[in-house]
């Protein structure tokens, strides 16, 4: 047993050589030995017991330092350590990695909630050296409540992973992570602390090095990957990256991860690679925990060629010999893209990294960056309402706040971590600790994210060596030129496609006809907005299924769709292309009844485009055309959660008398140019179906998102 309390050398030997024991146990490799900045961290916090953050490359073994650490503090009789990770993925992984080397690692997460009470027992009882939980578990009052207290008073250490999180300046900042940095300054005296990251560049190291307190050690290797070969693409068309993509996945060793910037980008991508020949599969933020765990022993015991991803793949996946990482589309920073091509080549002498960049991409950038910065007004008014009406729920917050759900939930987090309200058993609650809008601090956020994009369009024009400008962009103290990629070597990718791919991704991309799905369920609450509807929606005033083109996402029809649709586009009729488009939609919905009449949503925005979209469908299906229900009075914009939403557009809209009885009894088409909330479709439909419509089949250009 070493002594972890004295500085002398003896001891250092002997500390060094017990973590040495368990790295080779860790990795299973006899010849296994620390490097130089491991030695250093895992001396810092289990001999000096002091607060560290360690920036090292993807792959150098940061997992290694606080599992070895966790475990000699456990065999020193300290207690438990606290690791708080980002995705399940990366607690998986590092569960099983933990067991290699005897370390007894548990988690509790969203995935394994049928094992908490059994997981609360092993730590009550000290069988537990390690607990893995998500940042957002933090905040949970059950969580908080009863297991926090006694962790925290017999704490081993706290291991803060990704610790690029915690910063507004970090790629990929999350609120929840900032309320660690106030959980750290109540720590006991002496608790060591470890926060990693292989994505932060200067600013965010001084960021999370301020947080974690003045006697931080920093401890900082190079970050440029000798295994990696980059290269990027010209800017190409959808069809075309995906024509190319099918015809040359094979030219890419083992397998890998393709990622797209959108959900829809990412399943209509699988779709054209497998009907293309390839196994391929897709990973998003919205595929289901136990399917999200499938995926990743397929790709990672090469079951699959690659899989397709969002950046819900990301931090902490560990597949050694993942052999390539393409991008169909650009991460809005280099330090994303740095953090997402680090998955690929870890334990393998060479793996490719090849950027797609698309003409789209800057627009969803701008969407993403915009997305998580609070409103003033929108906060106020969450703050007073919780003022006046004590605790609320997220649902009954919608109802006094105009606040998409989304937005609503990251305005919570952000007034939370802010001390302004907390989360309790039934919702939220105001801590009456007050709040100022920090209007500076966003607007500068802001700027750092246009210049953060900017730096992607320079990445991807650059002539000078693609791993340098990465590692330059995170501040590596000794940026070197790598020698492989295509602009310190040669473009090692052929450009070439043929026609008969490019047909191919034409004929994938061309299925069109996106469901509309019913709203079958007012919003809660909606009394409290001056409006009686409540409960289930009564199936005899209800929508039928109804379709769309495509989605303005789409990687197809919706990329021409977004073009014609876009904000600052002009107004127009429907042209000939987007016609016939709408023509194969209806031609391939297999409805039960087939339309009688056809009637448009009054559009204030692009009317000539909803009323040529209504009278050209009339002419071609030989529907009657009822022209357009009639405007009551304005209904606002889509961009509110869904009981303002619901508010807005109620009453407003009618049918003349004679439009009335034109429905009774018929089945009718009912058009719109674009659906983001359904609620307007959900209104008028019900108009029509209390008027005695027999069904109405919702009809749009595009679903947005």
């Amino acid at each position: 047993m070493y002594d972890d309390g004295s500085h002398d050398d003896g001891s250092t030997t002997t500390l060094l050589d017990a973590a040495t024991r368990l790295l080779v146990e860790l990795t299973g490799r006899e010849d296994a030995r620390l490097r130089d900045g491991q030695a250093e961290a895992i001396e810092a916090l289990v001999a000096d017991r002091r607060r560290a953050l360690v920036v090292q490359r993807t792959g150098w073994g940061k997992s290694a330092v606080y599992f070895i650490a966790a475990k000699l503090m456990r065999q020193a009789g300290r207690g438990p350590s606290l690791i708080i990770s980002p995705l399940l993925a990366l607690m998986r992984d590092q569960v099983a990695a933990a067991a290699r080397a005897g370390v007894v690692a548990r988690t509790l997460n969203s995935a394994n909630m049928t094992e908490w009470d059994e997981v609360r027992e092993d730590l009550a009882a000290g069988r537990v050296d390690v607990l893995l939980v998500s940042p957002e578990r933090l905040t949970n009052p059950s969580f908080r409540d009863s297991v926090m207290p006694d962790l925290l008073g017999s704490i081993g250490m706290i291991v803060v992973d990704e610790a690029h999180c915690i910063s507004d300046w970090g790629h990929d900042f999350r609120p929840d992570y900032r309320r660690i940095g106030a959980m750290i300054r109540e720590l006991p005296p002496g608790t060591p602390v470890l926060a990693t990251t292989a994505t932060a560049n200067s600013r965010v190291v001084a960021d999370v090095a301020e947080q974690l307190g003045d006697d931080t050690l920093v401890i900082r290797g190079p970050l440029a990957r000798a295994s990696l070969r980059l290269g990027v693409t010209g800017v190409r068309p959808p069809g075309v990256r995906l024509a190319w993509l099918a015809e040359h996945l094979g030219d890419f060793l083992g397998s890998g991860i393709i990622y797209t910037l959108t959900v829809a980008a990412a399943q209509d991508a699988t779709r054209a690679l497998r009907e293309a020949g390839w196994d391929v599969a897709t990973y998003t933020g919205g595929t289901d925990p136990e399917e999200r765990e499938q995926l990743e022993a397929a790709l990672k015991e090469n079951r699959v060629k690659a899989l397709v991803a969002t950046s819900a793949l990301g931090m902490g996946f560990d597949k050694p010999d993942l052999g390539f990482v393409i991008h169909m589309g650009a991460p809005s920073s280099p330090v994303a893209y740095y953090q997402q091509v680090g998955r690929a080549g870890r334990a393998t002498s060479s793996a490719d990294v090849l950027l797609m960049p698309g003409r789209e991409d800057e627009d969803i950038w701008e969407y993403f960056a915009t997305a998580s910065m609070p409103e003033e007004d929108d906060a106020r008014a969450v703050l007073d309402a919780l003022a006046h009406e004590g605790t609320l729920s997220v649902p009954a917050l919608e109802t006094r706040v105009g606040v998409r759900r989304g937005r609503l939930e990251l305005l919570l987090k952000t007034l939370s971590v802010d001390g302004a309200v907390e989360r309790v058993r039934g919702g939220y609650a105001s801590t009456g600790a007050g709040w100022e809008y920090d209007g500076e601090r966003y607007r500068t956020v802001a700027e750092v994210r246009r210049a953060e994009a900017q730096s992607m369009l320079d990445y991807e024009s650059t002539t000078m060596c693609r791993m340098r400008f990465l590692t330059e962009a995170l501040d590596d103290p000794d940026p070197q030129d790598c020698g492989r990629c295509d602009n310190c070597d040669a473009q090692w990718w052929s450009d070439d496609v043929s026609d008969e791919a490019r047909h191919k991704a034409r004929a994938a991309l061309s299925s069109v006809g996106i469901p509309i799905e019913p709203r079958g369920q007012w919003p809660t609450g909606m009394s409290n907005l001056g409006v009686s509807l409540s409960g289930r929606i009564p199936a005899e005033q209800r929508a039928a299924e109804g379709r769309a083109v495509a989605r303005l996402t789409d990687l197809g029809a919706g990329q021409r769709l977004r073009e014609f649709l876009a904000p600052n586009a002009a107004d127009g009729p429907v042209p000939d292309d987007i016609g016939a488009l709408c023509v194969q939609t209806l031609q391939q919905w297999n409805w039960e009844h087939r339309p009688d009449e056809v009637i448009a949503v009054p559009s204030t925005r692009r009317p000539q485009t909803v009323r040529s979209l209504a009278a050209n469908l009339a002419a071609t299906g030989r529907l009657t055309d009822l022209g357009d229900l009639q405007l009551v009075h304005d209904h606002g914009g889509p961009d509110v959660n869904s009981a303002f939403r619901l508010k807005e557009v109620h009453n407003a809209f009618a049918l003349s008398p004679e439009q009335a009885e034109q429905v009774h009894g018929r089945t009718v088409l009912l058009v719109d140019d674009l659906v983001v909330s359904r609620w307007t479709l959900t209104v008028c439909a019900r108009e029509l179906m209390l008027a005695g419509a027999n069904a109405v089949l919702p009809f749009a250009l595009a679903l947005r998102g």
